[in-house]
C-alpha cells in the first residue's frame, strides 16, 4: 500500500494532460446558453465602446453651439441599455455556471460511489469530499463567464484599438506598448497562480481528511483525552492552507496591480503626448477626450482579461484535481443476464487462491482452496490475521484474487456482472455498519422493494421487535450517524436483518454475533442454522460455540487451509483447532505439545 505522502504523486501521474479540453467537455453540453450569455455580455460591452464616441459628439455640439439634448438622450439610452443587457448576460452565465457544476458533481458522485474498494483504501475520504465540493465550486465561474469573458473582452479590446487607430495612430502605438507589456507580465504570473491554487486546494483537502479522521473515531479521541493533540494537527493543517491561500492571493493581487499600473502609466503618457498635440493644433480637444475615455474604457476589458485568465488558472487547477478522481479505477456493474437467478443455494469454491492487497505488501493468502456447497453451514476459523475476512472480500469482488480462481456456481466471479453477483449475496460485516437515516431505510437498503410483511418477518427473526417498540418513531425513527442511538448488539442485529431481507442464495456472516449477549447469541445461532437449511451460509467465527454444528469447518492459518472437517473431527485430528476449542472450553485441554503446529498441512478430514 503506498505511503500517504506518495498518494498525491500517484494521482498526478494518472491526471490528463489537456485540462483545457476537459474544461470544454464540461461546458459543451451548455454551449447554447454560453453563446446566449456571451452575446448579451458582448452587446453590453459594445454599448460601452459607443459611449466615448457619443461623448465626443456632445463636446463637439457644445463647441459649435448646437443643441446637445439629442446626443445626451442617445447617450443616456445607450448607458441604460448597456446596463440592462449586461445584467441579463451576467445572470444567464451565472445560471449556466451552476448547471456546469451540477453536471460535474453528478459525474463525480457516480464515480466516487463506484470506486473500487482498493482505491478507497489507499486514499483519504476527506480529500475526496473536498474535490466534490470545493474544487467543483471553482469551476462555476471559469467554465462560463471565464470562457465568455475571455472572448468578449478580447473582441472589445480589438474594437477599442481599431477606434483608437482611427482617432490617433501615434497614441495607439503608446497604448499597444502598454497592452504588450501587460501580456508579458501575465505570461510570468499566471502559471504561478495555477500552481499555487492547486497546492491550496490540496492543503484544503488535507484538512478535510484530518477532520474526517477525528469524526470517524470521535469517542476514541475524547476517551483518550486526545483533543488537544488533534486540534494541534488541524491547526497546523489550517495554517498550511492559509499559507497556500495567501500565496494565491499574493500572485492574484500582483497580476491586478501590474495590469492597472501599466494602464495608468499609459494614461499619463497619452495625456502628456495628447496634450502636446492639442497645444500644437494637430489634435482637437474632443478627440483627445474621446481617446482618453476609450483608454479608460479599455481598462475594464483588460482587467476582465486578467481576471478571466486568473480564474482560468484556478479552474484548470481544480480540473486537474477532479480528473485525478475520475481516472481512478471504477467498478463496472455490468449488464445483468436475461435468465432468472437460480432459486437453489449457491455453490462457492476457491482454487489455489493467492492474494495481496498491494504489490509491495506480503501475501495474505497462499494457495487457499476449499468449497462450500449449499444448503448448509460452512465456518472459517483460525487465528487473527489468517485471511478469513479476506475470503469474503474476494467472493464479493471487493478485490480480485492475485492468482487462482474464486467461483460462484462454477463461474469465475470475474465473469459475473457485479450487480448480479452481489444481488445473490447477503453480507454481514464484522463491525455491522449502519447509515444515518431511519431504521426502515437501513433494513431495506439491499431490498428496497421488500413488503411490510417481509420486513416484519426479519424483525422477528433478528430479535429486533423490542427495539422497534422502544424507538418513538418505530421503523421511521432516525438512528443517528453510524447508528449512535442504538447499541452495538442492536446494530449487529440490524445488519443481520438487512442481509436476510434480501433473501440471498449465499449468506456471508463475519463475526455476526461478536457483540451479542449469550441469550441473543443463542437466538441468532438458531437463525443462522435455520437459514442454512435452504441457503449456503459461510461464517467467520472466533466464538466456536456458534459453529460447532457446522457441516464443514475450514481451519485457516497464515493464509493457508490447514484442515477441513467437522467440530468433532478437528478436535480429534488438528492441534490448532483443538487448542482454539480448548481455550473456549469446547474441548479437553491437550495432554501435551503437538509438533504438527510447526508444519501445518492441508488435511481434509471429510474425505
Amino acid at each position: 500500500m503506498p505511503r500517504p505522502d506518495t498518494e498525491h504523486q500517484e494521482l498526478l501521474r494518472k491526471a490528463p494532460r489537456a485540462p483545457l479540453r476537459r474544461l470544454w467537455e464540461y461546458a459543451r453540453p451548455h454551449w447554447r446558453a454560453l453563446v446566449a450569455g456571451g452575446v448579451l455580455t458582448f452587446l453590453g460591452g459594445i454599448t460601452g465602446l459607443v459611449q466615448p464616441l457619443m461623448a465626443k459628439y456632445v463636446i463637439d455640439a457644445l463647441g459649435s453651439g448646437a443643441s446637445v439634448s439629442g446626443p445626451i438622450l442617445v447617450l443616456l439610452g445607450v448607458v441604460l441599455a448597456g446596463a440592462v443587457i449586461g445584467a441579463l448576460g451576467a445572470f444567464v452565465l451565472e445560471r449556466t455556471g451552476q448547471s456546469v457544476v451540477l453536471g460535474v458533481r453528478r459525474t463525480l458522485v457516480g464515480r466516487l460511489v463506484r470506486l473500487r474498494v482498493g482505491e478507497l483504501d489507499r486514499l483519504r475520504p476527506g480529500d475526496l469530499v473536498s474535490r466534490l465540493t470545493a474544487d467543483t465550486t471553482l469551476l462555476r465561474s471559469v467554465a462560463t463567464s471565464g470562457i465568455t469573458n475571455l472572448f468578449t473582452s478580447a473582441v472589445l479590446l480589438v474594437g477599442g484599438i481599431v477606434v483608437m487607430g482611427v482617432l490617433s495612430p501615434l497614441l495607439l502605438l503608446i497604448t499597444l506598448g502598454m497592452i504588450v507589456l501587460v501580456g508579458l507580465l501575465m505570461g510570468i504570473v499566471l502559471p504561478r497562480i495555477g500552481r499555487a491554487t492547486q497546492a491550496a486546494q490540496a492543503s484544503l483537502g488535507e484538512m478535510g481528511s484530518l477532520l474526517e479522521r477525528i469524526f470517524g473515531a470521535f469517542r476514541t479521541v475524547k476517551a483518550s483525552s486526545a483533543e488537544r493533540a488533534e486540534i494541534a494537527r488541524l491547526d497546523e493543517s489550517a495554517v498550511e492552507s492559509w499559507r497556500r491561500g495567501v500565496s494565491v492571493a499574493g500572485w492574484t493581487a500582483l497580476s491586478g496591480t501590474l495590469s492597472m499600473l501599466t494602464v495608468n502609466t499609459s494614461f499619463l503618457v497619452v495625456l502628456g503626448v495628447g496634450g502636446g498635440m492639442v497645444a500644437a493644433g494637430t489634435m482637437s480637444v474632443s478627440t483627445l477626450i474621446a481617446f482618453l475615455l476609450l483608454l479608460f474604457y479599455l481598462m475594464e476589458p483588460i482587467s476582465t482579461l486578467v481576471q478571466s485568465a486568473t480564474e482560468l488558472q484556478t479552474g484548470l487547477a481544480a480540473i486537474r484535481r477532479i480528473d485525478e478522481v475520475t481516472d481512478l479505477d471504477q467498478e463496472d456493474p455490468g449488464r445483468a443476464r436475461t435468465e432468472p437467478a437460480s432459486p437453489r443455494p449457491a455453490d462457492v469454491s476457491l482454487t489455489d487462491v493467492t492474494f495481496r492487497y498491494h504489490p509491495d505488501l506480503p501475501l495474505v493468502h497462499h494457495g487457499v482452496s476449499f468449497a462450500a456447497s449449499g444448503p448448509g453451514l460452512t465456518a472459517l476459523v483460525g487465528p487473527s490475521g489468517s485471511g478469513k475476512t479476506t475470503v469474503f472480500s474476494l467472493i464479493e469482488r471487493f478485490y480480485d484474487a492475485t492468482t487462482g480462481t474464486v467461483r460462484l456456481d462454477g463461474t469465475d466471479v470475474r465473469d459475473w456482472p457485479l450487480e448480479e453477483l452481489r444481488s445473490q449475496i447477503g453480507y454481514v460485516e464484522q463491525d455491522a455498519p449502519v447509515l444515518d437515516g431511519t431504521l426502515r431505510t437501513n433494513l431495506t437498503m439491499a431490498a428496497p422493494n421488500a413488503t411490510e410483511e417481509q420486513i416484519q418477518e426479519v424483525i422477528r427473526t433478528a430479535r429486533l421487535t423490542d427495539l422497534v417498540r422502544r424507538l418513538p418513531g418505530g421503523l421511521e425513527n432516525p438512528i443517528g450517524h453510524r447508528g449512535v442511538t442504538i447499541s452495538g448488539g442492536e446494530r449487529q442485529r440490524v445488519a443481520i436483518a438487512r442481509a436476510l431481507l434480501r433473501r440471498p442464495r449465499l449468506l456471508l456472516m463475519d463475526e455476526a454475533t461478536s457483540q451479542l449477549d449469550a441469550a441473543n447469541e443463542g437466538a441468532l445461532r438458531e437463525v443462522m442454522l435455520a437459514a442454512a437449511h435452504d441457503t449456503t451460509v459461510i461464517v467467520v467465527a472466533h466464538r466456536l460455540s456458534t459453529v460447532t454444528s457446522a457441516e464443514r469447518i475450514v481451519v485457516l492459518e497464515t493464509g493457508r487451509v490447514r484442515a477441513v472437517g467437522t467440530h468433532a473431527e478437528l478436535v480429534e485430528h488438528d492441534s490448532l483447532y483443538r487448542d482454539l476449542a480448548a481455550g473456549q472450553l469446547l474441548a479437553p485441554e491437550p495432554a501435551g505439545t503437538d509438533d504438527s503446529r510447526e508444519e501445518p498441512a492441508v488435511v481434509s478430514l471429510r474425505e
